[in-house]
């Protein structure tokens, strides 16, 4: 019996979220300690719990580390710097020519250990040579604006980059290195991640030049000319990766697993839609709605309730001047598609906390969330214009505020469906 399905909800979204928690899982992949110089290096929202994890198993280390302002962690050794995500700012900029600095300096016998999780791509940054910070900071915003999946955003981001496109590893050649990966992306790429600093990645100028133009990015004339010069990103075959090894040792599939084995005693049917999901909130939204009421018809006195699991990263294309991000939208498309049916109720989050641009993981919703908004004199069809999903439900009480999570597998939707 599921009393309070927005509790029930939540407890699958913090189940999720603590199976990814890197100081209860990356300590299992770590080898013993390498004898000589060790160095620890990452970037990452949830790169500094990563940080603290490995010198809770091999005690202080050499190292730096960039992680998301607020996600900072006590580190004994290895010095942990916070800075802009989603937009790089100044402090992202000098930590991470020192990174560059660091992984240079070392040697054959050296052994550096990456530690990667999303977040990584704006807060590691190093413009290509005529690329200005503030130029980049506009080709990040514009993207984020323009619609494009995570994987063409940061085709973009490594060909206007020092570091990304397996850059960083070829900076630590020849010295032995080791990375060690949260997932955020759909499929699990490691060459999406972060932007792949430490995977060396086939794609070329023209197709981030392709990107641009298919998804309108407004960019300034300086960087399509510094695409048309070409780029440092590092091809797959290049000898400076021949001693790089890349591990994806957290992803997507497993928090959904963990929470639908929750969700499993407590009776509950469970349907996995799958983990690398992709498109517009809130035509995402439109589908499932439609699938939860169909499967709402057909239950007969006595089924078990039922639970839709699905993760991957939605895109907003942005229309308005609202505060929103997918998973909000989502909730909020989805409420509308579902128009106050009865029995069904719905979490989207962000397992880093942050959805979009705002301090928000993401929003609940049951069947009582447009009469609701309507007492309170909000218009949903009006937020979902303007993409205000995050002002929409804080009139409502129904956002999902968690503050830093200190990891990063992605979006996690459940729709509970009650006969």
């Amino acid at each position: 019996m599921i009393d309070r399905p927005d509790l029930f909800l939540r407890r699958l979204f913090d189940r999720a979220v603590e199976v990814a928690d890197p100081m209860r899982s990356l300590k299992d992949f770590l080898p013993e300690k390498p004898k000589g110089r060790v160095i620890v290096i990452g970037a990452g929202k949830a790169s500094a719990r990563m940080a603290e994890a490995v010198e809770a198993a091999w005690g202080p280390c050499e190292g730096l580390v960039i992680t998301r302002y607020g996600y900072a962690r006590p580190c004994r050794g290895i010095e942990i710097v916070e800075a802009a995500h989603p937009v790089p700012d100044e402090a992202g900029l000098e930590a991470t020519a020192r990174m560059l600095e660091l992984v240079d300096s070392a040697g054959e016998g050296d052994f550096v250990l990456a530690l990667i999780s999303g977040g990584a791509s704006a807060i590691l940054v190093q413009p290509v040579a005529g690329v200005s910070l503030a130029e980049k900071q506009s080709v990040n915003q514009a993207l984020l604006a323009s619609g494009a999946p995570i994987d063409r955003m940061n085709t973009v981001r490594k060909h206007l980059s020092r570091v990304k496109g397996g850059q960083l590893a070829a900076a630590a050649w020849p010295a032995e290195l080791l990375a060690l990966i949260i997932s955020d992306v759909p499929g699990d790429d490691p060459a999406f991640i972060g932007s792949g600093p430490t995977v060396g990645d086939p794609s070329t100028p023209d197709d981030a030049l392709a990107v641009i133009d298919r998804w309108k990015v407004a960019v300034p004339q300086s960087v399509r000319e510094t695409l048309s010069r070409g780029s440092g990103v590092v091809q797959p075959e290049d000898p400076r990766l021949a001693r790089t090894r890349n591990v994806i040792y957290a992803a997507p599939r497993q928090s959904l697993e963990a929470a639908a084995a929750l969700a499993r005693e407590a009776g509950c049917d469970v349907r996995l839609l799958g983990d690398a999901l992709e498109g517009e909130a809130r035509e995402v939204a439109a589908v499932q709605a439609k699938e939860a009421l169909a499967l709402q018809r057909g239950m007969k006195p006595g089924d078990a309730p039922i639970l839709l699991l699905s993760g991957g990263e939605l895109t907003v294309t942005r229309r308005g001047d609202g505060v929103g991000g997918p998973n909000g939208e989502f909730c909020l498309a989805l409420a509308l598609a579902l128009d106050g049916a009865e029995g069904i109720y719905a979490l989207a989050c962000d397992t880093d906390g942050v959805d979009g641009a705002a301090e928000v993981a993401g929003a609940v919703i049951g069947p009582d969330v447009l009469k609701a908004a309507a007492e309170r004199g909000r218009d949903p069809s009006l937020a979902l214009e303007r993409n205000d999903a995050h002002s929409f439900f804080a009139a409502l009480g129904a956002q999902v505020v968690t503050g830093p999570t200190l990891t990063n597998v992605n979006d996690f939707r459940a729709i509970l469906i009650l006969r």
